[in-house]
């Protein structure tokens, strides 16, 4: 079989990419120990209602933090806590959420907030909040016969 040169040089060019892409892969997971972002807190499905932060869910004030407010949210059997949060406008906000009973999803419309909440593990977002206005809260993940009923609200108020 008969390959022109340019077909060569595309092919060495691509597996080259290949290779080069999969030990950079490959160093940093296993090497370095790089793991996704959701790995990196946990927390017992059992005691998430004795944990702190997640014994009093809503808006916290924070010092000495590259942001403004923790907003805490538990999710469990087709409800978020807290219901309904404010949240001035024009700040920084981490947002940190954990679930008690199933797999859930946390998606913010209008924002980039889309966070898939797992039994066992804390989910952590960092968001700045400068338009005004309410954002519906919503479970993008089907975690049962309740699911359709599943939302918050977080509203962005001028203080």
């Amino acid at each position: 079989m008969h390959m022109h040169r340019f077909e060569k040089i595309w092919l060495i060019f691509g597996v080259g990419a290949l290779l080069l892409f999969l030990t950079v892969l490959g160093v940093s997971a296993f090497y370095l120990g790089n793991q996704p972002p959701s790995c990196l807190v946990t927390i017992d499905p059992e005691q998430v209602d004795t944990t702190a932060p997640f014994n009093k869910p809503g808006l916290n004030k924070v010092e000495g933090k590259d942001w403004d407010y923790e907003l805490v949210y538990v999710a469990s059997a087709f409800s978020y806590n807290p219901v309904k949060v404010e949240v001035p406008l024009g700040s920084t906000v981490k947002v940190m959420a954990t679930t008690k009973d199933v797999i859930h999803g946390f998606e913010v419309t209008g924002t980039n907030i889309n966070m898939m909440l797992e039994p066992g593990y804390v989910s952590e977002y960092v968001a700045k909040f400068d338009k005004a206005g309410e954002f519906l809260i919503i479970c993008n993940e089907y975690c049962g016969a309740g699911h359709h009923m599943m939302s918050s609200r977080i509203e962005v108020v001028e203080k």
